[in-house]
């Protein structure tokens, strides 16, 4: 993360997340104390992106250090040769997909057919098995989260009729965690071949809100050394926003947390009227596809468990064409390649630092790279398409001259 300060101006400091990584560690591991910070001096802030490279941290390559004999990896909640599930249109199953072998797990992700390609070709490249299906209501049963959820049960399933097959070879049998289910269903070649199931549901976990409670939250202090007025961003699962604004409410004194939200979606209305629908839209002329927005990952119309954690001052509306200008105002100016969801982040800390003014620091969150949005965000010819072509040549879409 890299928080920034100055004296006056419009103030945007910036941090790389990577809570679905610590999300699962958290669902895996039985290390209760794993997300503890260790105490270090605080750091200075990086003056842009050239100055934040270098101090990389070192990793730990665990399956050379198993192979030597070196320590050995705990399994938590699932056993290794199990299966994480995950119904995801944003980051968080490509993150799912880079932690899972680490714990000798396979990642199953169902996603909606109309999400970037780019990122079910990054899963692929990961390992990880993608379900592409047709965008439908979350009441739907085929809703991707919906499938993603009994695709965990068909594993758990197929899992248990391998316990028992073993148990009448008198062969030992591991408890493996899992769900039950009376439906018939047909597994996929990767679940038939899976020790049980784990759907790791995102939106509902209460393990996404902790993450961002006891990693984000303290990272963000540590580093701007509770020198800080705002925290703004986007909700997809609402875990980020509601982690780190309850964190820093309690640790900050006056600091105020703000919602940006995305077309088509009824948080704004919530946090602002208490409503997640407008009168009109209550009346019948509600868009026929609410989620009639180019950004990927965020905007909802329901609450989830981990958004309800969130303590909230205000929210702030962000456009489509707002979000493509900032891509490229920063593409241009502060060479960040971004994603649609960083840069609406981006478009709602402008907008808070316009409404408490110069001279404060504001943070927000840098969550996709514009790297998996090359087919769409970045496609001139789509944007052309949909109205989007970026026009401005500074920040005069956000009325800054």
């Amino acid at each position: 993360m890299a928080p920034v300060r100055t004296t006056g101006g419009v103030v945007v400091a910036a941090a790389i997340s990577i809570f679905s990584m610590v999300m699962l560690s958290h669902l895996l591991s039985s290390k209760k104390n794993i997300l503890r910070l260790s105490k270090k001096k605080k750091e200075k802030a990086r003056n842009g992106l050239v100055d934040a490279i270098g101090n990389t941290p070192l990793i730990r390559i665990n399956s050379l250090s198993e192979a030597t004999g070196c320590e050995a990896l705990e399994s938590g909640e699932l056993a290794q040769g199990g299966v994480v599930t995950e119904g995801s249109a944003g980051s968080t199953a490509i993150s799912l997909a880079t932690v899972a072998p680490a714990y000798g797990c396979k990642c199953h992700v169902v996603i909606p057919d109309d999400a970037a390609i780019e990122k079910s070709q990054i899963l692929e490249a990961l390992g990880a098995t993608v379900e592409r299906v047709r965008p439908v209501s979350i009441t739907h049963r085929d809703h991707y989260v919906n499938i993603a959820r009994r695709r965990a049960l068909e594993a758990n399933e197929v899992a248990s009729k391998h316990r028992k097959s073993d148990q009448m070879d008198g062969k030992p049998v591991k408890q493996i965690n899992g769900y039950t289910s009376d439906e018939e269903k047909q597994s996929s070649a990767l679940l038939n071949n899976s020790r049980g199931g784990f759907f790791a549901d995102q939106f509902e976990n209460l393990a996404n809100f902790r993450a961002h409670y006891e990693g984000t939250g303290p990272e963000i202090l540590e580093q701007t050394g509770g020198n800080l007025d705002a925290f703004v961003a986007a909700a997809g699962t609402g875990g980020t926003v509601a982690g780190v604004s309850k964190f820093l409410q309690e640790k900050v004194p006056n600091i105020k947390s703000f919602l940006v939200d995305p077309p088509g979606s009824g948080l704004f209305n919530k946090v602002t009227r208490g409503v997640m629908y407008t009168r009109e839209e209550a009346e019948g002329r509600r868009l026929k596809n609410p989620f009639d927005t180019i950004t990927e990952g965020i905007g909802i119309n329901r609450l989830t468990q981990n958004f309800l954690m969130a303590k909230l001052d205000g929210a702030f509306r962000g456009t489509d064409m707002e979000a493509v200008e900032m891509s490229r105002f920063l593409l241009k100016n502060d060479g960040l390649f971004l994603g649609s969801s960083s840069a609406m982040n981006c478009v709602g800390a402008v907008r808070v630092a316009q409404s408490i003014g110069p001279g404060h620091t504001i943070v927000t969150i840098l969550c996709d790279s514009g790297m998996r949005h090359l087919s769409k965000f970045y496609n001139d010819e789509y944007l052309s398409q949909n109205g989007l072509t970026p026009k401005a040549t500074g920040l005069e879409f956000l009325g800054i001259k």
